[in-house]
């Protein structure tokens, strides 16, 4: 990294070395960890998408239920796009669909315990690569860390308002 800092300060004069510096590592630790949750997903036969999915269900607790139209919304995409996720997910057993007893017009989706099994033992192995490339800092660089990145985030919140 330092030497794509080098490179680059000789061509862009006015760059900000330090700010390039930051940005560059950023950039690589977030491809690191994407890289490495696609290759646990992929022990399981899963896709990126797929486990997000099973993640949105998960994390609204028990029943792990939810309808497509919630899911969508979560998930940032169209109803259509998500019935077609849904679709691959309930094939493979890992989501099933019901209607609604009082509204059968309404349709939820939930995690079946094939789906809960498989996103427990994902997400797991996903805390294990985050957790031992993170602690390789001290306890107390870690909430510093923790507390400057919160602060960067919170900036890029602002400017999306």
């Amino acid at each position: 990294m330092d030497d794509h800092v080098d490179l680059w300060a000789n061509e862009l004069p006015d760059l900000d070395r330090r700010v390039e510096g930051i940005a560059v590592r950023l950039q690589v630790l977030a491809k690191y960890l994407d890289r490495h949750r696609d290759a646990v997903l992929a022990e399981y036969g899963l896709q990126w998408w797929e486990f997000k999915t099973l993640h949105m269900l998960r994390r609204g607790g028990t029943p792990y239920r939810a309808t497509p139209g919630e899911l969508a919304k979560q998930l940032g995409m169209s109803a259509a796009a998500l019935t077609n996720r849904l679709d691959a997910l309930e094939k493979r057993g890992y989501v099933e669909r019901t209607h609604d007893r009082d509204d059968r017009r309404k349709v939820g989706a939930t995690l079946t315990p094939a789906g809960h099994k498989l996103w427990e033992q994902g997400i797991d192995q996903i805390q294990h690569v985050e957790q031992t490339l993170i602690h390789e800092l001290s306890s107390s660089d870690q909430i510093r860390l923790e507390a400057l990145l919160r602060r960067l985030v919170q900036a890029t919140e602002k400017d999306s308002e």
